[in-house]
C-alpha cells in the first residue's frame, strides 16, 4: 500500500467479524458509522490495526482499512488531515518526534497526560487511556557476544573494542531526535570517532535481527516486544539513563469522530488494558516466527480473551 498525492491506498485483504461480548458485550452499536482505520507498516501495528477493523466491523460499523501506511510521519500526517479517524499510537513518538520535545518524561502516566493534552489542544487528537504495553527502542547482542564482553546495558558498548562496535539499525531510526547518534552521545559515544561511520549499516527493520544473530553486526537495533528476540535469544541491553522515551501504545481518535461516537471509549479502552508486553511479543512472533497473517492473529486473541465471539 502507498500513499499518494490522492489519498490512502487500502490495507486490503479480508477482516472478519463477530459478536461483541464479555466487557464489550454492552457497547453501544456503531451503526450507520464510517470510520477509516490507518496503522504503520511494521508487524505490531498490523496487528493492532486489525484488531481495531475487527472490533469496530463487529460493533456495526462501516469501516475502511488503511492499515499498513509506510512510516510514522505518513501514518501521522493522515490522521491530522481526517483520512483516519483511528489509529494506535505510541506515547514516546507523539512527544519527541511529532512534538519536538528533547527530553521524555519518566513516568508513563505523566508522559500520557502531557501528550493528551497537547494533542487535544493543538490538533483535536483524542488519547485514550494507554496500554501496560511499552514498545520502545534498545540494542540487542547474540547470546554468546553478551557473554563475551559481558554485556548488561548500553553503558557496556565501550567495553567492545573498537573495531567490533559494529551496528544495524533502520533509516528511520538513523534520522530520529530520540534515535541513533543521540543515544550515542548520552552513552559517551560518537558516530565518527569512536563509532567509525563505516561500522554502521542501515537494513530494513525486519532484516536486523535475523544479521545480529547470524553476526553480521555486534549491535542490532530493535523494539522491546518484538517477537524474533525471543525466538533468536538475542539478549536485550537494558537503559540505564533512560534515554529512551516510553513507548506506551494507546488508540487515538480524531475529536470529531470521538465526539460524534463516544462509545469508541467503551469499545477500546478494555483491550488496550489487556495488551502488555509478554501479551505483544506473543502476538508479534506468532506473524514474524510462525508466518501467520497480522489478521487472523489479531482475531484469535480477540476471541480467545472474551471480547468477541
Amino acid at each position: 500500500m502507498a500513499l499518494t498525492g490522492c489519498g490512502l491506498g487500502t490495507g486490503g485483504g479480508f477482516a472478519p467479524s463477530g459478536t461483541l461480548s464479555g466487557p464489550l458485550a454492552k457497547v453501544k452499536p456503531l451503526d450507520g458509522a464510517t470510520i477509516a482505520v490507518g496503522s504503520k507498516n511494521f508487524t505490531e501495528q498490523l496487528i493492532l490495526g486489525k484488531m481495531a477493523v475487527i472490533l469496530l466491523k463487529s460493533a456495526g460499523a462501516n469501516v475502511k482499512d488503511f492499515t499498513d501506511i509506510p512510516g510514522s510521519s505518513s501514518a501521522r500526517q493522515a490522521q491530522l488531515q481526517g483520512q483516519v479517524q483511528m489509529e494506535w499510537e505510541y506515547t514516546g513518538t507523539a512527544w519527541i518526534a511529532y512534538m519536538g520535545h528533547s527530553k521524555p518524561i519518566d513516568n508513563s502516566t505523566k508522559q500520557w497526560e502531557a501528550v493528551r493534552d497537547q494533542d487535544l489542544k493543538q490538533n483535536k487528537l483524542v488519547w485514550l487511556k494507554p496500554s501496560p504495553e511499552n514498545n520502545t527502542y534498545s540494542f540487542a547482542v547474540k547470546k554468546s557476544v553478551g557473554l563475551k564482553y559481558h554485556l548488561k546495558s548500553l553503558a557496556d558498548i565501550k567495553k567492545v573494542p573498537v573495531a567490533q562496535r559494529t551496528f544495524c539499525v533502520e533509516s528511520e531510526f538513523a534520522n530520529r531526535s530520540d534515535g541513533f547518534q543521540p543515544m550515542l552521545k548520552a552513552y559517551g559515544l560518537q558516530l565518527g570517532t569512536s563509532i567509525p561511520r563505516k561500522n554502521v549499516k542501515t537494513l530494513d527493520t525486519g532484516a536486523i535481527y535475523a544479521a545480529t544473530n547470524n553476526g553480521l553486526c555486534t549491535f542490532g537495533e530493535i523494539f522491546t516486544t518484538d517477537g524474533r528476540i525471543k525466538a533468536l535469544h538475542l539478549t536485550v541491553l537494558q537503559d540505564p539513563k533512560h534515554f529512551f522515551p516510553l513507548y506506551n501504545v494507546a488508540p487515538v481518535l480524531t475529536e470529531k469522530a470521538f465526539k460524534k461516537y463516544p462509545q469508541l471509549e467503551d469499545l477500546f479502552e478494555p483491550v488496550a488494558q489487556k495488551i502488555d508486553n509478554a501479551v505483544m511479543i506473543d502476538l508479534n512472533a506468532q506473524v514474524d516466527v510462525d508466518g501467520k497473517e497480522p489478521v487472523s492473529v489479531a482475531d484469535k486473541w480477540l476471541h480467545k480473551e472474551g471480547f468477541i465471539k
